[in-house]
């Protein structure tokens, strides 16, 4: 079992600072996919880097979700911060595909140059075409994602804070 991160640092929400994280490290790993997909010369650059931005992305998505669980208990409960925590918990499912979409593509660009047993569709150019357009669109609808769930964010705390 993972050690149990702090509700505060510094007497700030944890989920403040975390929530920082993925909204770096989710979009970075989109837009590599994105690059790596379009662009043979800089996939072949990138190599693992591509999936592990992503590896990296998923494991703060739940470390910022969990977070802002314990946050929500300690703010009144309105519209806004109800609708942030449910665009939130979406981004769970966006960031597990965004991470196994980069590693299956990776894995199937790297089997490739090693002449892996993999079966023949898989070698073929179709299936990286085919991964790779379901990869970009992933990645699109998970910046999507992260813009939408800052943005609702952003309005459930100043909301009305402000003249």
């Amino acid at each position: 079992m993972l050690p149990r991160m702090p509700n505060e640092i510094n007497g700030i929400p944890a989920h403040a600072l975390v929530v920082h994280a993925v909204v770096i490290l989710v979009p970075l790993a989109a837009v590599l996919s994105i690059v790596s997909c379009l662009w043979p010369a800089a996939r072949r650059r990138l190599g693992i880097l591509v999936p592990l931005s992503a590896l990296v992305g998923l494991i703060f998505v739940p470390l910022a979700t969990s977070a802002g669980e314990w946050l929500e208990k300690h703010v009144q409960e309105t519209d806004l911060v109800r609708r942030h925590t449910e665009l939130g918990d979406s981004l769970t499912v966006w960031a597990i595909l965004l991470f196994a979409l980069s590693a299956l593509l990776w894995l199937l660009d790297t089997a490739g140059r090693r002449s892996w047993g993999l079966p023949p569709f898989l070698r073929s150019v179709w299936a990286r075409r085919i991964g790779g357009l379901l990869l970009m669109a992933v990645a699109a609808v998970s910046i999507i994602q992260v813009y939408r769930i800052g943005d609702s964010g952003a309005k459930a705390v100043w909301d009305g804070r402000t003249s």
